[in-house]
């Protein structure tokens, strides 16, 4: 952890695993080597605008975002910087790599048509539910309970990016982790206060929204950069789950509130966090050719969708044939359902002996008497 004049190289990135900058992120991005950087979540100003002070029904004065870093003259300078951060931001990201950004309505359809424009693509934008919200003292408006996460690759032609599934699920009690994520505000002994008591930044997150976006999308050892470190977070998070980490933080007192966490974190007291994605089985390829040649399926053997509406001949070599045309067990079935894609493992059924079952059974049966 540093914060000194910046002399970048690989390699320094490779030694030194955690580290916070003091400065300028769009500055300190152009030091760092391209395609050097293997996510980002980004947690930029969000342009409040705040015209007034906002008091609660009992007089008492809400401790709202009125930080100078948060006060852009106008959204055309707000759009300026947001672009160039962008850009930058893209510069580091390596081939596979992907980024997070967080907003709420005040910013993040802006971000979002920035991002657009300069060429990432979004794989989703998740909604993270406060289940603690800070009531709308006037009465006028809903309360604001939740805030967007945009995640993006680099551009719509980048065939690879990490994202844990199977992590995902386990997090979610076995289930597939939808869009929406109920966590809520960073309160109590997680909340970094000053010697005075107050809150030490404005709008510290919580560390289990960090949490999911960490373990979703990278690996131990992976590198994690947060261009707007704030309070640390994103490196406490990174450090807890065996990730290397970057931070860069403008104000001198956050990197030093940063610094201090950090060096608090012990990580052999978070083993239980670093959950990891289960290496894919690699699994014998099967034909529906070698099955038929095998004698798994008979050519001429009626073959069905689940619901029996449409049905398939099976030719002698391993295509099938329907109403819709002659091909694939994938081929058909995308007509059919009228999709680019299908997979005809899951979507054709065969009958045996009265009950139905999926053609993937077959193939399942041969690898088990052909294994080794």
């Amino acid at each position: 952890m540093e914060n000194q004049k910046l002399q970048f190289s690989q390699n320094d990135l490779i030694e030194k695993k955690y580290r916070i900058y003091n400065g300028d992120c769009i500055d300190i991005l152009k030091k760092i080597p391209k395609k050097s950087i293997d996510l980002i979540f980004a947690d930029p100003p969000y342009n409040l605008q705040l015209k007034n002070e906002l008091y609660r029904p009992n007089q008492t004065k809400v401790d709202g975002v009125n930080d100078e870093w948060d006060k852009f003259n106008s959204n055309e300078e707000y759009d300026k910087f947001t672009q160039e951060w962008l850009s930058a931001c893209r510069e580091v990201m390596s081939d596979e790599a992907t980024i997070w950004v967080i907003g709420s309505y005040h910013n993040i359809f802006r971000v979002g048509k920035i991002m657009m424009d300069l060429g990432f693509w979004i794989l989703n934008d998740v909604q993270w539910h406060k289940t603690n919200p800070m009531p709308n003292f006037r009465g006028v408006r809903f309360t604001n309970a939740t805030e967007t996460l945009i995640w993006a690759k680099k551009s719509e032609k980048q065939k690879r990016y990490t994202f844990n599934h199977n992590v995902m699920k386990e997090l979610n009690g076995g289930k597939q982790m939808t869009s929406v994520w109920s966590i809520p505000l960073c309160t109590g002994n997680e909340r970094i206060k000053g010697n005075d008591g107050k809150k030490a930044h404005s709008t510290q997150k919580p560390e289990e929204l960090l949490k999911r976006v960490i373990l979703s999308s990278s690996r131990e050892g992976d590198i994690v950069l947060d261009p707007f470190s704030g309070s640390g977070t994103t490196c406490a998070v990174a450090k807890k789950l065996n990730r290397r980490a970057i931070g860069i933080e403008k104000e001198t007192k956050y990197v030093e509130i940063s610094k201090t966490r950090l060096s608090q974190i012990n990580t052999e007291d978070y083993k239980y966090l670093q959950l990891k994605e289960p290496k894919k089985e690699t699994l014998q390829r099967v034909s529906m050719e070698e099955l038929v040649q095998k004698r798994y399926f008979k050519v001429g053997e009626t073959i069905f969708t689940k619901n029996k509406k449409h049905t398939a001949t099976i030719l002698n070599n391993g295509t099938i044939k329907n109403g819709v045309g002659t091909g694939s067990i994938h081929q058909i079935g995308a007509l059919i359902k009228e999709s680019e894609s299908c997979n005809g493992w899951m979507f054709w059924c065969y009958n045996e002996n009265g009950i139905i079952k999926l053609i993937d059974e077959k193939r399942k049966e041969y690898r088990m008497e052909n294994a080794g």
